[in-house]
């Protein structure tokens, strides 16, 4: 029998997958969140790795709920044989209520935005990593209370439903503390911006944990309220 949490992910999945204006790239940012190669995941639905490209890339007619609830199944049967990470990690999300002081705001696209376009709408300073990257969401977390309130693992759910996004961390003096907290976690987000601060203020050390861990730093002194309505009422 399949647990109540592998269920409810499993519709979250097909929900969002099945009502997106692009299901291709739900698709795809599923399979991203959960690690799966292309390969893999047509290896579990004995199918050929184009079909998966093909779907992905809209070059193959929208899959219909039946199709969509089997590449669900797949995602989460190979994750399950690999002890489950993915899934346990969704938990936190799934069952848990975030805490205001914490997370100030938190939003998952339904399809990839440039990374560019999305730091230019809250006037962000480069500090390293590449740009030619796309997002898939975004947090806006407390940096201070997070540290304070979260576990190893509760930190893990500022992650939202994909480590593929920005974490905006507010109110930072120097950038060490969140990036030192996300270098001893387990999931590492492609971007992260510290609100509040100049280029100027950032530790040495920080662009330094960034670019080990693969993170796209920026940095903005817009305030965080600002910020929030920004990135709430954008269109993109």
């Amino acid at each position: 029998m399949k647990s109540a949490l592998r269920t409810r992910l499993a519709e979250k999945m097909a929900g969002e997958i099945t009502l997106s204006a692009s299901p291709g790239e739900a698709l795809k940012k599923w399979r991203l969140a959960f690690n799966i190669a292309p390969g893999v995941l047509a290896d579990e639905m004995h199918v050929s790795p184009s079909v998966i490209s093909d779907y992905e890339g809209g070059r193959r007619k929208s899959p219909g709920t039946a199709v969509v609830g089997k590449i669900v199944d797949s995602i989460l049967s190979i994750d399950e044989a690999n002890g489950g990470r993915n899934i346990n990690k969704f938990a936190k999300i799934l069952y848990n209520d975030f805490d205001p002081d914490v997370i100030y705001d938190m939003h998952d696209y339904n399809m990839p935005i440039p990374l560019t376009q999305f730091c230019n709408a809250i006037a962000c300073s480069h500090l390293g990593g590449s740009m030619d990257q796309q997002i898939y969401g975004y947090t806006v977390v407390n940096s201070e209370n997070a540290i304070l309130k979260l576990s190893a693992n509760e930190f893990n759910r500022i992650y939202g439903w994909s480590t593929e996004r920005a974490l905006i961390f507010t109110n930072v003096s120097t950038g060490k503390s969140p990036m030192i907290a996300i270098r001893v976690t387990p999931f590492k987000p492609r971007c992260v911006i510290l609100q509040g601060i100049s280029p100027e203020e950032v530790h040495p050390l920080v662009p330094r944990l960034a670019e080990s861990d693969r993170i796209t730093l920026l940095c903005t002194e817009m305030d965080v309220n600002e910020i929030v309505d920004i990135l709430r009422e954008e269109l993109w």
